[in-house]
């Protein structure tokens, strides 16, 4: 299961987005990510599909790394879409006693569904091809004006991808339990789903303590590390813009652009 998760994990394929400036990376994703919530009509839908499409191809990450990676929100997705099928107000197509299926409501769903697709699939190239340390430190970079006002900069940082790097650890732990209960004849997977969803509640407390102990032995590790705050830190590797990350930040802005134009044109 720890495989298939497309958070926190990273991906060496020596592309382009690789030589990226984490910097680049992460202000070109918040850009992104925002015009994609300006996504109205079908064809800003289309474009934004290629363009994100090209991205995954310049990568050069697998696509079945992507796949894999979004087998475990399918059912996020399916309610979403049926939620806002069932909900949504208009011309019904379908019904069946107090349930009704509008035109609006696939309309909405689907929209609804194709975002968060695109908006996962950006957030997840972002780890797929930055090292933690590496996008810890281009955060750090990007958010050094605030430690002016006596903000603690190094610790957010540090905080926010020590949690995304703890997804696919938390995961690996509920495979470990998960095999345990295996071993002792009792196989959650070959439960029905409804039975099977209840009997993930036990699981929730081990999985706890198990999370919790691994923070604490992270925690020793950083202080048997010295690292303190962080604050004032220096690092080995400095960060600097080259040719190629300006080329970057061009065609997000391009594409804003065009995304823009598209929702007041209405096309």
């Amino acid at each position: 299961m720890s495989n298939t998760l497309l958070m926190g994990q990273y991906w060496e394929t020596h592309s382009i987005f690789h030589r990226l400036d984490p910097r680049t990376k992460l202000v070109s994703m918040i850009i992104i990510m925002l015009s994609f919530l300006m996504l109205d009509t079908f064809v800003s839908y289309v474009v934004a599909t290629l363009f994100l499409a090209g991205i995954m191809w310049l990568s050069k990450i697998p696509l079945q790394v992507f796949w894999r990676g979004m087998k475990p929100v399918l059912f996020i997705l399916m309610f979403t879409f049926l939620y806002n099928a069932l909900s949504t107000k208009g011309n019904i197509i379908w019904s069946w006693s107090v349930i009704e299926v509008t035109d609006e409501g696939l309309l909405k769903g689907l929209r609804f569904v194709w975002r968060i697709v695109l908006i996962i699939l950006l957030a997840s190239i972002l780890t797929l091809t930055t090292k933690p340390l590496t996008l810890t430190h281009g955060l750090e970079k990007l958010l050094a004006p605030l430690s002016k006002l006596n903000v603690p900069v190094e610790q957010f940082s540090l905080m926010i991808v020590i949690a995304i790097r703890f997804i696919p650890t938390i995961m690996q732990e509920l495979d470990r339990i998960l095999l345990a209960q295996k071993a002792r004849d009792y196989d959650i997977t070959t439960l029905k789903l409804p039975k099977r969803i209840f009997a993930y509640i036990p699981i929730l407390v081990p999985l706890l303590l198990t999370v919790i102990q691994r923070a604490e032995q992270l925690t020793h590790a950083i202080d048997a590390r010295a690292y303190g705050n962080g604050k004032g830190r220096t690092s080995y590797k400095q960060l600097t813009f080259q040719r190629v990350d300006y080329q970057a930040g061009g065609a997000v802005i391009l594409m804003t652009v065009i995304l823009l134009l598209l929702k007041i044109w209405g096309f």
